[in-house]
């Protein structure tokens, strides 16, 4: 799985760092008529400061958001984020926050 993930940031953002694994996690989320995601997702965080170079074919948008912006927003438009998204800031800020923060 880690190579994968690897691979992934390498072709989706143009980069490459250190990774670690936190936790997986299987998700439903209904999009009316359109259709469905069932997924099973690995979550892994990571640190870098260099350049991001965004592949378009992939993904359509990013930005970066600090914490406190992050919860301000989520908790003002929880309809700007996926519902993944939201499972996963919530497993991350409630249990992982210290490993992540915690220096390098």
């Amino acid at each position: 799985m880690e190579t994968a993930v690897s691979r992934r940031l390498r072709q989706e953002l143009g980069f490459d760092c250190p990774l670690t694994f936190l936790y997986k996690f299987k998700y439903h989320a209904q999009y009316g008529a359109v259709g469905a995601e069932h997924e099973y997702c690995w979550v892994y965080h990571g640190r870098y400061s260099g350049a991001v170079n965004v592949n378009v074919n992939e993904i359509a948008e990013w930005r970066f958001v600090g914490i406190d912006a992050l919860e301000a927003e989520l908790e003002a438009h929880p309809e700007r984020f996926t519902p993944w998204f939201k499972m996963e800031w919530a497993e991350i800020s409630h249990n992982h926050f210290e490993s992540i923060l915690s220096p390098a």
